[in-house]
């Protein structure tokens, strides 16, 4: 049976992930779903311009490797969760936050922004708060101990020396 959506025990032994690694996976989800829902705001506002065709597919390329990997984390692949530590964890919250913190460093108020702002403008800051948040959190909690050992190798699986790896979990 897959331990990926497996629900009980197998010869007592519990089969779900971790509560930490589920909720990382939840939150995961939460952060594409708020990626995605960025990505139509933009494109509804018109400010995706010319180049409205080739951000969605780049954003939505993103959206489906996140979801897969996300996915794989869940099923205990230690690679999985390395990528989305690396990929999206520092790179993609890079890409989030690199202009709005060179915006207030150049001496702009997000407290003055934000009382002149457009109702869609805080819709967007809203939405960006959570998706970084939600990466963030779910970053530390693949990490915490309560889920280290779910991306662990059970006992007794490792390969002979030179020999193949033997397959962990099914994802």
């Amino acid at each position: 049976m897959s331990r990926a959506g497996a629900r009980g025990s197998v010869m007592g032994m519990d089969t779900r992930p971790p509560g930490a690694v589920r909720a990382a996976f939840l939150l995961w989800l939460a952060a594409i779903g708020a990626g995605a829902f960025e990505t139509v705001l933009v494109v509804a506002s018109g400010e995706a311009g010319g180049g409205a065709v080739a951000g969605v597919a780049v954003r939505g390329t993103v959206f489906v490797v996140a979801t897969v990997l996300a996915v794989r984390m869940r099923a205990g692949r230690p690679w999985a969760r390395w990528a989305l530590t690396g990929l999206l964890g520092v790179f993609g919250t890079l890409s989030l936050v690199v202009g709005p913190l060179s915006w207030m460093l150049s001496g702009n108020s997000p407290v003055a922004w934000a009382a002149a702002a457009p109702a869609l403008d805080l819709v967007f800051a809203g939405s960006r708060v959570v998706h970084v948040a939600a990466v963030l959190a779910a970053c530390v909690l693949m990490f915490v101990p309560a889920a280290r050992g779910w991306f662990r190798p059970p006992a007794g699986s490792l390969p002979p020396a030179g020999g193949p790896a033997q397959p962990r979990r099914a994802a």
